[in-house]
């Protein structure tokens, strides 16, 4: 679970990406503008930043040339905005974001840069002018195949290698053949469901098994249609 920053001037941007992100288990801070951004950060490092551009008081571009003449960016900033140039966003990149969105944010799409993100190291820009190498070609040499009876290669006649057989399309009784946040529900309903009845549906052991504070279990229930009146009755 990551602490999240999301910082931005409205109000339904911010809740719904509070919602999705709190979702997903990461705890959410949110900050209507940069004063407030800035408040934050000089209290606690965030383990991500989501960063809209275009704000009232302060833009985040300025806010982050900020953190960075400051050596505070040193948490991933990830940029939001509908209506930024290239020139903005390389601006970022350069100053140190780790990414652009661009409004409207698909849920996909925030997900999967939020997740590289928090996978990604953050390095200084100062230090990436330093480090950047070009990209070579590769090595002729290294890439050609072995040559026939080349030690390592097949030998001479050998039949091809089998194509594996059989059904890998399903894990346990959930299809892979359908969209990610369809098999990961119905993953995490199994999930819920197995620790539900092992744990005798006390939410109170649910939580401490899984992870999650109560309310949070209650709402990720809830919205993997799981009822928890019997939980409720049964756990007193």
């Amino acid at each position: 679970m990551a602490r999240i920053l999301v910082v931005d001037d409205e109000i339904g941007i911010r809740e719904l990406l509070s919602e999705i992100l709190y979702d997903e288990g990461h705890s959410v801070e949110l900050a209507e503008n940069a004063a407030q951004a800035r408040d934050y950060r000089l209290r606690q490092r965030p383990d991500l930043v989501l960063l809209d551009i275009w704000m009232p008081d302060i833009d985040g571009v300025s806010l982050l040339k900020e953190w960075s003449s400051q050596g505070l960016l040193n948490m991933p900033v990830i940029m939001m905005s509908g209506h930024a140039t290239v020139d903005t966003a390389v601006e970022a990149t350069r100053i140190g974001a780790v990414d652009f969105l661009e409004k409207p944010i698909t849920l996909q799409k925030l997900l999967k840069t939020v997740a590289a993100g928090l996978a990604r190291p953050v390095i200084p820009a100062a230090m990436r002018m330093r480090t950047e190498r070009p990209v070579m070609p590769p090595d002729p040499v290294f890439t050609q195949p072995p040559a026939l009876g080349a030690p390592g290669s097949p030998p001479v006649g050998a039949p091809p290698a089998a194509a594996p057989t059989g059904d890998d399309s399903h894990l346990g009784s959930i299809s892979l053949n359908q969209p990610l946040r369809e098999a990961r529900d119905e993953f995490e309903r199994i999930y819920f469901e197995y620790h539900l009845l092992h744990e005798n549906h006390s939410m109170t052991r649910v939580s401490e098994r899984t992870g999650l504070e109560r309310t949070h279990l209650y709402r990720k229930l809830k919205q993997l249609g799981i009822d928890t009146s019997r939980k409720k009755s049964s756990n007193g």
